[in-house]
């Protein structure tokens, strides 16, 4: 892609924190982009509270007060409001540039069991599951659960991010406060089968070394105890086996990267995404999910694969920030 030569300095809002339960990741994913963007930008740190108040220079104030302040957005946000298509709304509303996917696929990608059905229309393998609505009783869910899927069993909620409230089980009585944990995190929840074999994630990154979308290379995730989920707690705590890139032969690398540019093309994502798959033994691959603002803390996968290809983590910054401020 041709890139438009800034003759002033650029005003970059860095947005984070925010009222969901990521609320400490998205901290340290603005203080990263904070601390590493390029020197042709200007940073604005842009604090949300728990409570959804907006704070600049530690002083409260109106959104509509900060979009005077800053030329694009660097949305920093993970979880509800941040990535749900909610802030995505209000900066749309204002004709303020920002990073990452508008708000439909936002949206969309943040209900899991919406992007299922987006992709299973696509003829897309996912596991088979059990949806249970907010005001469905748990039980209920439980027997047909049961009685459609083998164990273990994957309780998640539908609208979370950073694999917050997720559980993994064999015993269908542990099912109910499964599903009440989840549901601390969203109204909707899931039980899934649990497909067994590798865990891998690919990146995709749009307009990137002359590709419309730009598959970084697939990483492995091996969590330390290979009965453990890959959840909140293993995502950051460092004892996780992440292989970048991951040792594939060539024809399943290639089926990767065809989906995780598949995955985003479906659910209408921009400028980039995660998609996190499973490749089972025999070689075929599940999706999972798509994540439209993956992480950028020390310990997070999309900027590892942007590495492997010695692109940076001030080189991603300002790809993204180019790609936001031609919108304008």
């Amino acid at each position: 892609m041709r890139y438009t030569a800034f003759m002033t300095t650029i005003r970059v809002g860095v947005l984070r924190g925010g009222p969901s339960s990521e609320y400490h990741v998205s901290l340290e994913t603005g203080k990263q982009v904070l601390e590493n963007l390029p020197l042709c930008y200007a940073p604005v740190d842009i604090l949300i509270s728990r409570d959804g108040t907006w704070h600049v220079g530690g002083l409260p104030t109106k959104p509509q007060q900060v979009f005077r302040l800053v030329d694009v957005i660097f949305n920093a946000l993970h979880g509800q409001y941040g990535e749900d298509g909610t802030v995505q709304e209000l900066l749309e509303h204002h004709k303020v540039p920002f990073t990452g996917s508008g708000r439909v696929a936002s949206a969309l990608a943040m209900q899991k069991h919406l992007a299922r059905a987006q992709y299973e229309q696509a003829a897309l393998a996912v596991p088979r599951a059990v949806s249970i609505a907010e005001e469905e009783e748990p039980q209920t869910a439980v027997t047909h659960a049961v009685r459609l899927l083998p164990p273990p069993w994957i309780v998640k909620p539908a609208a979370a991010g950073s694999s917050v409230g997720i559980t993994k089980t064999t015993q269908p009585a542990m099912l109910p406060g499964a599903i009440a944990s989840a549901r601390e995190h969203s109204a909707v929840v899931l039980i899934e089968e649990c497909i067994q074999g590798r865990e891998l994630t690919c990146g995709v990154l749009e307009h990137f070394r002359g590709e419309k979308q730009y598959a970084l290379p697939a990483i492995e995730i091996i969590p330390k105890n290979k009965e453990r989920l890959f959840d909140f707690t293993a995502k950051y705590d460092g004892s996780t086996k992440e292989i970048c890139p991951a040792p594939l032969v060539p024809e399943i690398k290639t089926a990767v990267a065809g989906l995780a540019k598949r995955a985003h093309e479906l659910l209408g994502c921009r400028d980039y995404s995660r998609s996190d798959m499973i490749l089972t033994p025999k070689g075929k691959l599940y999706l999972l999910e798509t994540n439209t603002l993956p992480g950028l803390t020390k310990e997070s996968l999309l900027p590892k694969a942007a590495s492997a290809i010695g692109l940076s983590f001030p080189k991603l910054l300002d790809h993204l920030l180019r790609l936001a401020s031609e919108r304008r």
